[in-house]
C-alpha cells in the first residue's frame, strides 16, 4: 500500500498495477462479466473514480489487463526456465520441465487468460488483439521448453514433441477448470516425462 511520502508517480504505477492485477483475479475466479469497473475498484481497494482515472471504460481496464496478464506470464516462463537451467541433464530434468510447463497452465494467470480467449471468440475487436498476444506467448513457451530440456529445435521429431508437451499442459490445465485435477495432472506429467525423456534421447 502506497503511504503518504511516495511520490505521486510511484503512488499512481502502484495504484495502476493494482487494478491490473484486481481485473486479473476477478477474470480467474468470478468470470468475464463479474470484472467491472467497481468490482475490481472495491477488490483493488481504490475509489471507483480512481479506477476510472487510470482507466476510463471497462474496456481500457480489461485490453491493458489482457496486456500485463500477457507479460507476466512470459516473465515467469522466463523466469523458470532459468531454475530449470540448474537442473542436472537427464530424465530428472525432463521431468521438472513438464513439470513447470504443465503447473503453469494451472495458474490463475491461465484461469483468466481462458475467460479473455472464450470472450475473444465472440468478440472480433477484442479477438484481433489477443490472437497476436497469444501467438507470441506460443514462441516464447516453446522456445524456452527446448532450451530448458537442450533439444535441436530444427529436428522436426524434437519440434513437435515440444509442442506436444505444451499441448498437453494446455489440456490439463482446460481440466482443472471446473474441478481440482491436480492428483490426476501429476500423474499425467510424469509418465509423460518418462516418455519424452525416452523419445528425445533415442537415437535416430
Amino acid at each position: 500500500m502506497a503511504t503518504p511520502h511516495e511520490p505521486k508517480q510511484d503512488r499512481s504505477r502502484a495504484t495502476r498495477q493494482r487494478l491490473l492485477e484486481a481485473t486479473i483475479d476477478c477474470l480467474a475466479e468470478h468470470g468475464w462479466a463479474a470484472a467491472t469497473v467497481s468490482v475490481v475498484a472495491e477488490r483493488a481497494g481504490v475509489s471507483r473514480g480512481a479506477a476510472q482515472h487510470h482507466f476510463p471504460t471497462r474496456e481500457d481496464l480489461i485490453t491493458q489487463a489482457v496486456e500485463y496478464m500477457f507479460d507476466t506470464r512470459m516473465d515467469q516462463v522466463k523466469a523458470e526456465a532459468m531454475a530449470l537451467g540448474q537442473v542436472d541433464q537427464g530424465a530428472a530434468r525432463t521431468l521438472a520441465v513438464v513439470t513447470a510447463l504443465v503447473e503453469s497452465y494451472s495458474s490463475q494467470l491461465f484461469k483468466a487468460a481462458l475467460q479473455v480467449w472464450t470472450h475473444a471468440a465472440a468478440d472480433e475487436a477484442l479477438r484481433s488483439r489477443i490472437v497476436p498476444l497469444e501467438a507470441k506467448v506460443g514462441r516464447v513457451a516453446h522456445r524456452v521448453a527446448v532450451e530448458a530440456l537442450g533439444v535441436d529445435d530444427s529436428d522436426p521429431v524434437a519440434h513437435h514433441l515440444v509442442q506436444a508437451t505444451l499441448d498437453l499442459a494446455r489440456g490439463l490445465g482446460l481440466a482443472d477448470v471446473l474441478t481440482d485435477d491436480s492428483a490426476r495432472r501429476k500423474e499425467i506429467a510424469e509418465q509423460w516425462a518418462a516418455t519424452l525423456h525416452v523419445a528425445l534421447t533415442t537415437p535416430r
